[in-house]
């Protein structure tokens, strides 16, 4: 009898053991989601601030249409916070004020359209021969909350930004965070959506549009091991114990 107990107690452990690894494995099918990366430019966004260069080959024509962050050198002209200070905010009106140019106009665009707009102007208008124009968002950000090691506000500078990297700013998932319900939280157009993305599977990997743009906000849920925390039962182990003591309880009544 007791051997049988143990046996069934064993059991129980092994079975949730296994479902929990399950669980917790990223990308378990990722060998059938291998193959070229779709990619979706980010578009410019109200508030995002523009680090923007004109560079010719006659370094003193492209000045007037530098702004100081553009022409500071060492180590100050290529920090970020003094970059954002003296960047191109963009207005509620969704434009810039360009030196030279004027006002242009950049929400929804992409940051090589703005480029090629504006070396386009420049050339057309008889400004400068053959410029080279760079564009950069400085104070793209993302939000990560939830079951992660360390939830906070991340900047970053990178035009294509996955899921993966962006949780690695925040140390990644603890054991207890939900990797099947991680929430993608974007505002776009004055539009709210939420989608929803399984870290155990990789197809949405697929979908150019999961990918992490300027003030998204990923939420990683708890796992129902952390939810069961706050109650009566902690945890497997907890039960497991609970449930020992009780059958060698009945045993040594029933002896």
């Amino acid at each position: 009898m007791k051997k049988i107990i143990f046996l069934a107690l064993w059991a129980g452990l092994l079975i949730q053991s296994c479902a929990f690894k399950k669980d917790i494995l990223y990308f378990r099918d990722i060998e059938s989601n291998l193959g070229a990366v779709v990619r979706t430019e980010p578009l410019i966004q109200v508030n995002d601030i523009l680090h923007i260069t004109v560079s010719t080959a006659i370094p003193e024509a492209a000045i007037p249409y530098n702004n100081s962050s553009s022409r500071m050198g060492g180590n100050q002209g290529n920090n970020i916070e003094f970059l954002k200070l003296l960047g191109y905010l963009v207005s509620p009106a969704g434009s810039i004020d360009f030196p030279v140019l004027g006002t242009i106009t950049v929400e929804h665009k992409s940051m090589r359209s703005i480029e090629q707009e504006l070396k386009s102007k420049l050339e057309q208008g008889g400004h400068l021969v053959n410029p080279t124009v760079s564009v950069r968002v400085v104070n793209a950000k993302v939000t990560i909350l939830g079951e992660v090691k360390a939830p906070g506000t991340y900047t970053f500078t990178e035009q294509f930004l996955s899921i993966p990297q962006a949780l690695g700013y925040a140390g990644d998932l603890t054991i207890l965070g939900d990797r099947r319900e991680v929430l993608l939280i974007r505002e776009s157009e004055g539009v709210r959506s939420v989608k929803k993305i399984n870290l155990t599977e990789s197809a949405w990997m697929n979908d150019p549009e999961l990918q992490i743009r300027q003030n998204d906000v990923l939420v990683v849920n708890p796992n129902l091991q952390k939810i069961k925390t706050a109650g009566l039962v902690g945890n497997v182990g907890t039960f497991m114990s609970v449930a020992s003591l009780l059958l060698s309880t009945i045993l040594l009544l029933t002896r």
